[in-house]
């Protein structure tokens, strides 16, 4: 891989973060590679990321990875997820281990994961009123306290039923092991194509996670709610709707470009954070 720019995402809450980016600095002048680093304290903070950049490295958690997804989504440009604590989901590198992935990314360029982002799009009125991308997931909820909201789902514009629920979750398959897999909903490989529609508590128990592929999943705000209604995506973006809205959850043309460790897998990650070792857990 040819790489003369790198574009480095840090945690600005983490101390480590900032010693580690200037470590990665150094290192990026060494070897004759031009770096930058920009230094983020809420996932509402806006950043440019320059037109010449080739990698972007994240230096926190997996919530710095899905803001730096949005970031470059639609750019091309691949991820270096670095955690800076226990190893999530998304972020398997260690931070003792991001030389080692860059330097085997640099030689080969074979370690990328390709995660399907979803596209979100609220209509009001027939008109467009807000739009965002995210890589783990789209959710409805009450902007109350324990409020159930009535949805109309339709898939590819085919009627799919009424839900009355806490909320619904639209998933990525990165975004399986979020919020959709503590409200019932499957464990999707990250790698896959496919959405997952999760009701939050449904009223009615026939209401169960659905995996599709390929569908356009369309949600709308039926009249006479008991509450108002929130739509966030990956938890950091939210935009509040009103009845009769319409919103589209969609596959993004383009994916996030993750680059993966050498040292774990996806397998790995799910069996040791999920505690799979076979034994009783209290």
């Amino acid at each position: 891989m040819n790489i003369s720019s790198v574009f480095i995402i840090a945690n600005g809450k983490k101390e480590e973060g900032l010693n580690l980016s200037k470590r990665i600095l150094g290192y990026l002048k060494d070897h004759n590679i031009s770096g930058s680093v920009v230094y983020t304290n809420s996932d509402a903070d806006e950043i440019s990321v320059p037109m010449n950049t080739d990698l972007v490295i994240t230096l926190g958690g997996d919530g710095t990875v899905l803001y730096a997804a949005r970031a470059v989504n639609e750019l091309g440009i691949p991820i270096l997820p670095v955690n800076l604590g226990t190893f999530g989901y998304i972020t398997e590198i260690g931070k003792d281990e991001w030389q080692e992935a860059f330097e085997y990314f640099l030689k080969y360029g074979t370690n990328i994961s390709r995660r399907l982002m979803l596209r979100i799009t609220v209509y009001r009125n027939g008109r467009r009123v807000w739009h965002a991308s995210a890589l783990n997931e789209a959710v409805i909820t009450s902007a109350g306290i324990a409020k159930i909201i009535s949805l109309d789902l339709s898939l590819d514009k085919t009627p799919a039923g009424s839900f009355r629920a806490d909320g619904m979750i639209i998933a990525t398959p990165t975004g399986s092991t979020g919020y959709s897999l503590a409200a019932g909903g499957p464990i999707l490989d990250g790698d896959m194509s496919a959405i997952i529609i999760t009701p939050v508590c449904p009223f009615t128990l026939s209401n169960r996670p659905l995996v599709t592929s390929g569908k356009v999943v369309t949600l709308t705000v039926k009249k006479e709610q008991r509450t108002d209604l929130l739509l966030t995506a990956d938890g950091q973006l939210f935009f509040p709707l009103e009845e009769g809205d319409t919103v589209t959850v969609e596959k993004s043309r383009s994916r996030a470009l993750l680059v993966k460790s050498l040292r774990r897998n996806f397998t790995e990650v799910i069996r040791d954070k999920l505690h799979w070792s076979g034994e009783m857990h209290a």
